[in-house]
């Protein structure tokens, strides 16, 4: 693909590009931590979207999208919002950089990829961060990679209307082929952990659904949350969210909270015990260990927090039964989506003939399954 996107590119613009990659992402677990300043455990994957880019000494963006098929072009003098959705992302990124007074000049870009759209996979972070660190390299501006990474947030914010936590973005941008990243939400701190995946490989199982709760559902997990923070707050003025909380003080005044508000906090605060206790497996390689945190992460994710549907309790069920799998849980905002199974690698193609067949026969639906390596974040192709 990266050979049909550079190619592409000489064909349209007449000129030799230089040609960069960014990845989508994984969460392994950590769900629903972002937002209370809490930690995750993501990795970038080999679902990746290309970007061939060269100056055009002209004021203008024109752009390519190669897996639509589509052409635009604005006036870098004058970026707004457009009505073409795909431009927004890429338009994001340029007022963000022009906000922060780098002087974009006209160039020409064709992009595409392989992440499957709706996976939540984070395809739009992968195009934020591509195109940031393209133009970042391309123009020689010696932005920092967080920096960037924060850019890429506020493009997605302002452009595309979506008002994400950062991980998505900082898993793009940080990948380490063979590692997650257990990132610190609250002070963007990371360390890196090897993940022992010679015998394993993890497969995101699609369920092709997402119920339009979604999103009205996010923001009233939000409000749910910032509630039993300020409970809390008034014994402990240390508390400025979740991350600050402990399971003892939940219980100790467990009688003033809503039922509903209390087992969202306790989910959170279980969560982010398990993304710490996840990470202490890694630095032992005790994979099964890990993958019972995924199973008790998706139980969490089901009945105390409950953002999951009946797909994506069935694929977990599933997952449950084989004897190949060490862990499963949905993976993302929920009500749709994926899940993500760590599978061992010489039963790959049994697992996934199973899950089909298992799923077709519940739902009519034809399952869509993806292999994922843990690959580098956003770098330079050729």
């Amino acid at each position: 693909m990266v050979n049909e996107i550079a190619q592409k590119f000489s064909e349209i613009y007449n000129q030799k590009p230089t040609v960069f990659r960014s990845p989508g992402r994984v969460n392994l677990i950590g769900e629903h931590t972002d937002y209370n300043n809490g930690f995750v455990l993501p990795a970038a994957i080999n679902k990746e979207i290309f970007f061939a880019i060269a100056p055009n000494n002209t004021n203008t963006f024109r752009a390519y999208s190669f897996n639509l098929e589509e052409r635009a072009e604005f006036d870098l003098a004058n970026v707004q919002p457009s009505d073409i959705g795909w431009a927004n992302y890429l338009l994001g990124v340029i007022a963000q950089l022009q906000k922060a007074n780098y002087q974009v000049k006209g160039f020409d870009l064709v992009f595409g990829g392989n992440i499957p759209i709706g996976a939540g996979l984070s395809s739009s972070a992968a195009v934020e961060c591509g195109l940031a660190f393209g133009l970042n390299e391309t123009f020689g501006f010696n932005i920092e990679k967080l920096t960037l990474v924060k850019m890429a947030q506020k493009a997605e914010h302002e452009y595309a209307g979506v008002m994400c936590g950062i991980m998505d973005q900082f898993a793009s941008m940080y990948g380490k082929q063979n590692h997650a990243i257990k990132l610190d939400c609250r002070s963007l701190e990371y360390e890196y952990y090897n993940l022992a995946m010679q015998d394993y490989r993890i497969v995101l199982c699609d369920t092709q659904v997402k119920h339009s709760l979604a999103s009205s559902e996010y923001n009233t997990r939000r409000k749910e949350c910032e509630a039993g923070v300020a409970i809390l707050q008034k014994y402990y003025p240390e508390v400025q969210s979740l991350r600050d909380v402990k399971l003892d003080m939940l219980a100790q005044h467990q009688q003033e909270f809503d039922p509903v508000v209390y087992r969202r906090c306790t989910y959170v605060v279980s969560e982010n015990n398990r993304v710490e206790a996840a990470c202490a497996d890694l630095e032992k390689g005790d994979m099964k260990s890990f993958g019972d945190r995924m199973y008790a992460s998706h139980a969490g994710l089901q009945h105390d927090y409950e953002v999951s549907c009946p797909e994506l309790d069935f694929l977990v069920e599933q997952a449950r039964q084989s004897h190949a799998v060490l862990g499963a849980r949905m993976m993302g905002g929920g009500f749709g989506g994926c899940t993500i199974n760590l599978v061992k690698v010489n039963a790959l193609d049994e697992f996934v003939a199973q899950m089909e067949k298992a799923y077709q026969q519940e739902f009519s639906v034809q399952l869509k399954t993806y292999i994922a390596e843990i690959v580098d974040g956003s770098s330079f192709v050729k």
